[in-house]
């Protein structure tokens, strides 16, 4: 099937969407350390807590355009960090790397406090601290949630074989599922920003102990977010996809669909439940690889959340492909040696060859490339020169970047720029208040 961007009446509505993003990032004392202080936000629904109560999730509203999210995040990433400035407890700073700073141990680890109707949430995360342990809890990283707009669906539906907007959006979305999920390791590779970690994590008597992993991103790597096996997913239709994940609750290797610890999720509206998403259909699509930035003050660039919308539209455009158990075993590996930092040496499945992992996403953006070119597509060239200009001679990719800056004093330096962006804020704060 796939969105045909021959018929002009798609064109026309192809840039339309809704954008939302969810970041999650660590409170930590002025000395590098995890707070262990109360989560301070609760009248606020933009600001939750994730696993820890000490581990801050910013949720923006739906946007409109990738623009306007990025400016909510910011907003909301700004509010954060100025309220923490003031807290009467003392003041605390909002950690800016995906992995965390030092860490005393598993009891330094505050599971977030829920009570009356919510108090499953904190029982739930205590099944997931048991079964994994708390620090893998701590990786922080950027949740990205997209839908295509109303008009772009009603064009793509008179263009498509199907009688209703409820078949063709799942089944559009279904198809989007597995092309996103084989080219998920291309997004690992160009975001990646989580090189260096503090010894702590593997042993809490090593704290300021640098360690250069051999990862650009420990979160998706072969250490990070994982479920102890690969699932295989059925996307031939939406009830399928679904039985196939209660397959692994049933079974006891899942507790809840929320413990599928996967690159892409289909969502429903509202409730994110198996029985919500069978029973009313794909909302939006969720891509879960995005590392925190901490070259960016508020965790990622608005050029990466322009790339991730034109590659939704490029893997739109490709249509249905049959995605057997190996390939999707094949895609999970993809991800785990995307997030190695040696890209001349790591090798990607690529189209039945295998290849450095730079030459296989410098041969996918040039696809990418010719097809906008082929579309006329300016907007998304200008995006995609951004992301090429990182694997060339012309730039760096972020963890490069990152291990020069951090590679040493990793928490020391950490702690340093997570306040002198947070005293940039309070700048800007009274700046603004000036006039």
């Amino acid at each position: 099937m796939g969105l045909s961007f021959d018929n002009p009446s798609i064109i026309k509505n192809i840039y339309k969407g809704n954008f939302g993003i969810e970041k999650e990032s660590l409170r930590i004392d002025e000395n590098g350390f995890l707070s262990h202080t109360n989560h301070p936000f609760d009248n606020n629904p933009n600001i939750d807590r994730d696993f820890c109560e000490n581990q801050v999730e910013i949720v923006t509203d739906v946007c409109s355009d990738t623009a306007a999210v990025f400016s909510s995040l910011s907003d909301l990433h700004n509010k954060v960090v100025k309220n923490l400035a003031n807290l009467k407890s003392g003041r605390e700073l909002l950690w800016l790397f995906s992995n965390p700073p030092y860490v005393k141990g598993e009891n330094d680890i505050p599971i977030a406090s829920f009570k009356g109707k919510l108090k499953g949430k904190e029982i739930y995360r205590k099944y997931l601290a048991e079964k994994y342990g708390k620090k893998k809890m701590l990786f922080s990283g950027i949740h990205f949630n997209f839908s295509f707009s109303d008009d772009l669906i009603e064009s793509g539906l008179c263009d498509s074989a199907y009688k209703s907007v409820s078949e063709y959006k799942n089944s559009l979305y279904l198809e989007l599922a597995k092309n996103i999920t084989r080219y998920s390791w291309l997004i690992v590779y160009l975001t990646a920003a989580s090189p260096v970690m503090d010894g702590s994590f593997f042993d809490s008597a090593s704290i300021g102990k640098d360690i250069i992993s051999p990862f650009s991103s420990a979160r998706c790597s072969e250490i990070g977010y994982w479920n102890e096996f690969i699932p295989v997913l059925k996307y031939n239709t939406l009830d399928n996809y679904v039985e196939s994940i209660q397959k692994y609750i049933d079974n006891g290797s899942l507790k809840s669909a929320s413990e599928l610890y996967y690159p892409i999720r289909l969502k429903p509206m509202g409730e994110n439940s198996l029985e919500a998403l069978k029973a009313n259909g794909v909302n939006h699509i969720e891509l879960r690889m995005l590392d925190l930035n901490p070259l960016s003050p508020v965790g990622i660039f608005k050029e990466d959340i322009d790339f991730l919308h034109i590659l939704i539209l490029y893997l739109s455009s490709l249509g249905d492909e049959a995605f057997s158990e190996s390939e999707q075993l094949c895609a999970v590996r993809n991800v785990k040696r995307a997030a190695k930092y040696d890209d001349e040496n790591t090798f990607i499945d690529f189209k039945g060859d295998k290849l450095p992992t730079k030459k296989a996403a410098q041969l996918v953006l040039s696809d990418m490339q010719e097809f906008f070119e082929r579309h006329n597509q300016e907007k998304a060239l200008k995006i995609l020169d951004y992301q090429m200009n990182k694997i060339t001679d012309k730039g760096k990719r972020y963890v490069e970047i990152i291990r020069e800056k951090f590679g040493r004093d990793y928490v020391k330096n950490g702690v340093q720029l997570s306040s002198g962006y947070a005293e940039n804020c309070r700048r800007r704060v009274v700046e603004c208040a000036k006039y």
